[in-house]
C-alpha cells in the first residue's frame, strides 16, 4: 500500500509539473507573439515615417531642381520642366527600367522608394558608378575609385552592397590602377538586382500608382 501511495504521489507531482510547464510555455508563446506584433508595428511605423519624410524631400528636391533649371534654361534659350509628370509620362516608366532612371522625377521617386525599403545603397552605388565613368582626370579617377570602394564594396562598408566575394576581390585589385571599368561587373549586378526586384515593387507602390492616376475633370472645370 505504501508503494502504491508513493507512485500516486509521484504521478500527481509529474502532472503538476507538466501543467505548470504548459502554462509557462503558453505565457512565453503569448509574450513572444506580443513582442513580434510590437516589432512589426514599430517597423511599419518607421516605414510610414520614412515614406512621408521622403515624399516631402522629393517635392522639395524637384521644386528646387525646376527653379534651378529654369534659370539655366533662360541663359541657354531653352525651357525644361521638372515639375510633377503627367499620368501619361509616369506610365512610360513602367515600359522599361531605363525609362525610369532617365527621368529626373522618376529617378528621385525611385530613390525615395528604395529609402523606404532600406536599400537605397543600390541606387546610390549605381549613380556613383555613372559619375565615375564620366571622370576624365586620372587623379580624380583613382580617388573616386577608392571612395566608392570604401563606401560600398569593402566588408562592413557604411553602404555595403550585396555582391559576391570574388567580385569584391577583383575590384580591390583593380582600383590600385583605376580604369573606367573597375566597377562594371558590380554595377551590372546591382542594376539587375534593382530591375528584377525593387523596380516591380516600385511600380506596384501606392506612390507610383498615385502618379499614374488621372485627375477627374469636374463640372466646374468643364464649364470654364
Amino acid at each position: 500500500r505504501a508503494a502504491a501511495e508513493q507512485r500516486r504521489s509521484v504521478s500527481v507531482a509529474m502532472q503538476s509539473a507538466l501543467f505548470l510547464a504548459v502554462q509557462h510555455s503558453g505565457r512565453m508563446e503569448r509574450g513572444g507573439r506580443r513582442r513580434s506584433e510590437a516589432e512589426e508595428t514599430e517597423k511599419g511605423r518607421m516605414k510610414r515615417t520614412i515614406i512621408k519624410d521622403w515624399k516631402t524631400r522629393l517635392s522639395y528636391f524637384l521644386q528646387n531642381s525646376s527653379n534651378s533649371n529654369k534659370r539655366k534654361s533662360k541663359k541657354a534659350g531653352k525651357h525644361h520642366n521638372y515639375f510633377r509628370p503627367s499620368p501619361e509620362e509616369a506610365q512610360l516608366w513602367s515600359e522599361a527600367f531605363d525609362e525610369l532612371l532617365a527621368n529626373k522625377y522618376g529617378l528621385a521617386a525611385f530613390r525615395a522608394f528604395l529609402k523606404s525599403e532600406f536599400c537605397e545603397e543600390n541606387i546610390e552605388f549605381w549613380l556613383a558608378c555613372e559619375d565615375f565613368k564620366k571622370t576624365k582626370s586620372p587623379q580624380k579617377l583613382t580617388s573616386k575609385a577608392k571612395k566608392i570602394y570604401n563606401d560600398f564594396i569593402e566588408k562592413e562598408a557604411p553602404k555595403e552592397i550585396n555582391i559576391d566575394f570574388q567580385t569584391k576581390n577583383i575590384i580591390a585589385q583593380n582600383i590600385q590602377e583605376a580604369t573606367h571599368t573597375c566597377f562594371s561587373a558590380a554595377q551590372k549586378r546591382v542594376y539587375s538586382l534593382m530591375e528584377n526586384n525593387s523596380y516591380p515593387r516600385f511600380l506596384e507602390s501606392e506612390f507610383y500608382q498615385e502618379l499614374c492616376k488621372k485627375t477627374p475633370i469636374t463640372r466646374a472645370a468643364q464649364g470654364t
